[in-house]
């Protein structure tokens, strides 16, 4: 069974492990602004709510404050739920 991710009052299924959950989102037209993919600039920041990520290729190199996440370098491990700041 997918993973569910609740963001912007909408549900986004993830369900293919090779994706990051930035990819997952663009494919779902969740709007996250980035500029990079491999986690070093830190722009794709979103606030963690609630739930569990992974970072399959190691911490980011960007800073990231409490709950905070970047989703161009990392996956869900349980349904999450996302806060995308304007």
């Amino acid at each position: 069974m997918p993973l569910k991710i609740n963001v912007q009052s909408k549900v986004v299924h993830y369900e293919n492990n090779e994706q990051t959950l930035l990819e997952c989102l663009e494919s779902a037209d969740v709007e996250v602004h980035y500029h990079c993919r491999d986690g070093f600039c830190g722009a794709c920041r979103v606030t963690l709510v609630e739930g569990e990520i992974n970072y399959p290729q190691g911490e980011p190199l960007a800073f990231v404050g409490d709950k905070e996440i970047l989703p161009c370098c990392c996956t869900p491990v349980t349904d999450i739920t996302l806060l995308i700041g304007e």
